[in-house]
């Protein structure tokens, strides 16, 4: 087997399990929900506001602008300190 044919191969296979991951990745979030305004200090999946980056940079508990996965149905029941969770990002 030629170097060139090795590297294709190799790439072709890294690519596949790229594929899968997302294709998985998907499949568990389509039973969830983004809910805003439940997540805990650092605890957040992603989108917390100014200031922020993404996962795990919620500056403080119950921040509206963050969100977490939830089941599907259920962000609006939870109940916490600051009131209910949101589907919609919330101004606190």
């Amino acid at each position: 087997m030629s170097e060139k044919t090795a590297t294709t191969l190799l790439l072709a296979a890294s690519l596949a399990v790229a594929m899968a991951s997302v294709d998985s990745a998907k499949a568990e979030k389509a039973d969830q929900e983004k809910c805003y305004g439940v997540a805990l200090k650092g605890k957040n999946d992603c989108a917390a506001g100014p200031g922020t980056t993404c996962a795990g940079t919620s500056t403080k508990d119950y921040q509206g602008a963050a969100w977490k996965y939830v089941a599907k149905g259920t962000c609006t029941t939870l109940a916490t300190p600051s009131g209910k969770g949101s589907l919609e990002p919330l101004k606190n």
